[in-house]
């Protein structure tokens, strides 16, 4: 990464040593601030360091990658460099945690998966919520990219927030995701009536819930 990312975190640096790191990655046209307000609902017990993507669009907001919103068309290769770039971030700041953790929204989702595809020792939890996992076949050069084999023999676990009826994320990606964690995952799938694309307070609940179960209480 050429410049450090622009960063927000829950805690000061002098109180970041040793407690289990969240790295919350927003959705498409967003920024850092977004999530945050979802930390308040989340255990205390964590540092949460709420990303903002690397490209600025001509909205104003911030994008990971290249995405045709009308298709959500976008390249597995533009991807990967994303990914790579996040991860040199992850990787500078990782050992002054316990573990980290990604919670990643929309396209912060596809993110968190690609990650956690790539990397699947480095992680202690995924959640995703109304999001999609980055099908390799729509690009060359990440096929290899992937270690799913790894993943599944990890058995990482992951929680998947989503309403049935998101106006947003079509239905081939949300098939593709499905078959993939189904078969990579330790999934925790859970429906929201009404959330639309966006993100409830039970969800949020429940994401706390799985947080202290899956790291707190695995350490």
């Amino acid at each position: 990464m050429s410049t450090e990312p622009t960063v927000v975190f829950s805690r000061e640096p002098q109180d970041r040593e040793g407690t289990p790191l969240v790295v919350l990655l927003h959705g498409y046209g967003s920024h850092e601030q977004d999530l945050m307000g979802l930390v308040p609902g989340l255990p205390a017990e964590f540092t949460y360091a709420s990303v903002r993507a690397p490209k600025r669009m001509d909205s104003g907001g911030y994008t990971w990658f290249d995405l045709d919103v009308e298709r959500l068309a976008y390249s597995s290769t533009a991807a990967r460099a994303a990914v790579e770039d996040l991860w040199e971030w992850i990787a500078s700041v990782k050992d002054q945690h316990s573990s980290v953790t990604l919670l990643g929204f929309s396209m912060g989702m596809a993110m968190a998966t690609s990650l956690l595809r790539s990397r699947p020792q480095e992680f202690a939890a995924v959640v995703g919520l109304s999001g999609f996992a980055v099908d390799p076949s729509r690009g060359e050069g990440i096929e290899d990219y992937f270690d799913d084999e790894a993943l599944a023999a990890a058995s990482v676990p992951f929680f998947w927030g989503r309403d049935q009826n998101d106006p947003i994320i079509p239905a081939e990606h949300v098939e593709y995701t499905h078959g993939w964690a189904r078969k990579n995952v330790k999934l925790t799938k859970v429906l929201y009536d009404g959330a639309g694309h966006g993100v409830v307070p039970q969800e949020i609940s429940h994401v706390g819930e799985f947080l202290t179960h899956t790291v707190l209480k695995s350490r």
